[in-house]
């Protein structure tokens, strides 16, 4: 049993959907969540300034003693993750949005045409195409970079008319033709998932991340015995910047009113 907390991080409030469905799995966990809203969106950033906020925040997380670092967000995780597991080393255990889904499509997709929609960051660096060829499971995937969805989510632009246009134009893509899943490669994207699911009228299985990275972290701290028993699921939320209608919107992402702390990275 280990009490410490889980350490969440994003480019904004996008990771509160993953966030959430640990909470939903995981009630008696201790959850730290970091938002860079200051720095968001992380899909047009470089790799190098990724790598540099992610270590930033990486800092903070460990100083507040997390058992775990999720990083909740699929631009960094492609840009990061092997940076940030050797920086954290053994202080703790480093986990990604990307892995789990891979491992997942290899034991549930095999020989099967897969599709993906992410930022231009996640798609354009091929990590996903890599880590399923490295299955050698017969998968084809099929990627499409969708770089309005994340800052039309963010502005509340969806489940109305001018989301509905803009999601149907990317899915039309002749990319995305002949896929039988669809993976929401954006942890913005399952609050548009409803919608995606509606245009494909149970012809594609839509694949929230979410979920099935929440169900391998708890398959992590299980099998590791440091999943926490006490009933304490105490929550801090900060982000590197601050505004009251940015916490207003929050409540969309994670389902229930939660108060965000200013915490600067750079002062």
């Amino acid at each position: 049993m280990n009490s410490n907390s889980i350490g969440i991080f994003d480019s904004g409030i996008g990771g509160l959907t993953v966030a959430h469905a640990v909470t939903t799995l995981l009630p008696n966990e201790n959850i730290i969540y970091f938002g860079d809203t200051a720095h968001l969106p992380y899909g047009d950033k470089s790799s190098s300034a990724i790598q540099a906020y992610s270590i930033k925040i990486c800092n903070v997380l460990l100083q507040q003693k997390c058992k775990v670092i999720l990083i909740a967000c699929n631009s960094a995780s492609a840009a990061a993750f092997e940076l940030v597991r050797e920086y954290v080393g053994s202080k703790a255990k480093v986990i990604n949005v990307i892995d789990p889904v891979v491992e997942y499509l290899a034991n549930t997709y095999p020989d099967k045409t897969i599709g993906l929609i992410g930022t231009k960051q996640t798609v354009n660096s091929n990590i996903y195409r890599k880590k399923i060829d490295a299955t050698g499971k017969g998968i084809t995937l099929k990627s499409l970079a969708t770089p309005l969805l994340a800052p039309m989510i963010e502005e509340g632009f969806f489940n109305n008319n001018i989301s509905e246009s803009i999601i149907q134009e990317y899915l039309n893509h002749p990319e995305l033709e002949g896929i039988e899943a669809l993976i929401l490669g954006c942890t913005h994207y399952p609050l548009i998932k409803t919608q995606i699911e509606n245009y494909y009228q149970g012809k594609v299985t839509v694949l929230d991340t979410s979920e099935i990275v929440a169900k391998s972290l708890n398959k992590y701290l299980s099998e590791n015995d440091i999943l926490c028993s006490m009933n304490s699921h105490i929550k801090h939320f900060y982000v590197s910047d601050y505004t009251a209608s940015f916490e207003t919107s929050t409540k969309i992402f994670f389902g229930e009113q939660i108060h965000l702390e200013h915490y600067p990275l750079w002062e």
